[in-house]
């Protein structure tokens, strides 16, 4: 027989044992809340994790996202992530829906988007999560599927930077707040959290931020960045669009001529008080005197306004990566870090001065391209990078499954999670589809879709019937089509068979006419 001593020593190591095997259990059945932080047309090449650019290396020492980076080197970040329709509407229905533009039915930005279809958010509300969407929205009809929802209201415009108009479902009508938006919207973001973290309920929060999207403002904090420097141009910056269809010469979005003087700053915004311009005025008024009064021409003119508005960008970049840091301290500050998956990413990526433009749409790398950026605890090892190519049409079935949530099998895309878990799937993606739409229309970029592999990439602009191939290994910045050349006959008719094949995968039958009207 054991002595009394002995036998209360068994039942207290039995005990601990049970306790920390409850404790385990209840840590593995915890199921963990989903933060969304989204933001609007922020190119990864303005993110410090990424690295530099192969056409404008020396501008990645400007970049200031110390939150971002933070972000990424706590969890994994995603160098081949690509969105299937660049523009900011488009982007948001295909990340909700799990599916392609043709099948949920936002084509553009005019289109409204119906919210009756099937939405993750509202798989996430039938198996017990609370679910919220903060910021900006710019999908037309009122959000579904949310518990909550606060956005900016004035959706054609997307919201302004300072000074907002919000509509939510707790208000019958929209209200301006004061402030500067990125502010505001983190404050909003932390005070749902903080409301709705009492019943326990894990949350599916959706951050969304307008910044940066045009005409790229920053807070007072970053007016003075980059005031006595100047920033590296790309080396494509005075692209002539020779060498590739007829659809990169006809497009309107270069910043020599057709970036107003809003873009510039020259007019001021009329949405600050008296107050915020005062602190405007002090930062831009003296560097607006000096420009009017050297009558810059040409080539100086052009650069002056390359000047003003990638500054601009990447101030306005960093002024949004602060509140970002801010909202993450708060998840420290609370406890909820461990618990809590953080995403960061965007709708699009964008040019900042890469072929001499600004805005999103194309095919090309730059817009194609988002940022992709996980966070979870526990699941992913810190400082990962991930070169498999991932597109936001997997983000439906990522968040389900993070969430262990079956997602629905009409989504197209693929969860992310084995690869978060380091993991090599045998079979994944050997290439990606896209298709924009939005003609005619802001900045006049035609109709195409295309597809990517690793190397290559396959572009049709089929309201003109004309194609371009890219050899993404020996011309990075897309600079020459080889469509037709002898040399890349079997890659051309190799990527023309592919292309026909993800077609017909996705169901996407929809052609445009030259006057914007579609068919199936």
């Amino acid at each position: 027989m054991y002595s009394p001593f002995i036998r209360l020593s068994i039942i207290t190591c039995f005990a601990i044992t049970i306790f920390s095997a409850c404790k385990e259990t209840e840590k593995e059945s915890r199921r963990p809340n989903i933060v969304f932080i989204f933001s609007d047309d922020h190119a990864p090449h303005a993110i410090g994790a990424y690295g530099p650019k192969n056409n404008n290396p020396e501008l990645h020492s400007f970049v200031k996202t110390p939150h971002l980076d933070r972000l990424a080197d706590e969890g994994m970040l995603f160098a081949n992530a690509f969105c299937t329709n660049s523009i900011c509407g488009p982007s948001r229905a295909v990340i909700l829906t799990g599916k392609h533009s043709h099948l949920n039915g936002m084509l553009n930005n005019d289109t409204t988007f119906n919210g009756a279809q099937t939405t993750f958010p509202k798989i996430f509300q039938e198996h017990g999560y609370r679910t919220a969407w903060m910021g900006k929205w710019h999908l037309m009809s009122d959000p579904t599927g949310f518990d909550d929802w606060a956005i900016l209201a004035n959706q054609g415009q997307q919201g302004s930077y300072y000074n907002p108009v919000f509509k939510s479902n707790k208000k019958t009508e929209e209200s301006s707040i004061t402030g500067y938006t990125a502010t505001i919207i983190t404050d909003m973001a932390i005070e749902w959290i903080e409301e709705n973290k009492k019943d326990q309920a894990p949350f599916f929060l959706a951050y969304s931020h307008k910044t940066p999207h045009r005409e790229w403002v920053p807070a007072p904090e970053e007016y003075d960045m980059y005031k006595d420097v100047d920033l590296p141009l790309p080396g494509n910056f005075y692209d002539d669009y020779s060498n590739r269809s007829s659809a990169a010469k006809v497009q309107e979005m270069e910043i020599a001529r057709h970036m107003n003087e809003g873009d510039l700053k020259l007019v001021y915004p009329a949405y600050m008080n008296e107050a915020q311009l005062a602190l405007f005025d002090a930062a831009y008024g003296p560097e607006n005197e000096a420009f009017r009064a050297s009558n810059l021409q040409g080539d100086a003119l052009t650069e002056w306004k390359y000047q003003r508005y990638v500054k601009d960008f990447l101030r306005s970049v960093t002024s949004m990566d602060r509140e970002i840091g801010r909202f993450l301290q708060y998840l420290e500050d609370t406890g909820l870090a461990d618990n809590t998956i953080v995403i960061y990413s965007s709708d699009q990526g964008f040019y900042l001065g890469d072929h001499g433009w600004y805005d999103k749409r194309w095919m090309y790398e730059e817009s194609l391209r988002m940022p992709l950026i996980i966070r979870w605890p526990g699941v992913v090892q810190p400082g990962t990078k991930n070169d498999k190519m991932v597109q936001n049409l997997d983000f439906a079935q990522t968040f389900l499954d993070m969430a262990g949530i079956p997602a629905k099998a009409d989504m197209q895309g693929s969860s992310l999670l084995p690869l978060l878990k380091g993991d090599e799937p045998e079979a994944w993606r050997e290439n990606i589809y896209y298709h924009y739409y939005a003609y005619p229309d802001w900045h006049m970029v035609k109709p195409h879709y295309g597809i990517r592999s690793e190397r290559y990439k396959l572009i049709h602009y089929y309201t003109i019937d004309e194609w371009e191939l890219f050899d993404l290994q020996e011309d990075p910045d897309e600079m020459v089509s080889v469509f037709n050349r002898s040399e890349y006959n079997e890659v051309q008719a190799l990527m023309n068979e592919k292309l026909q094949e993800i077609k017909i995968q996705y169901g996407d039958t929809v052609i445009l006419t030259a006057t914007s009207k579609y068919h199936r």
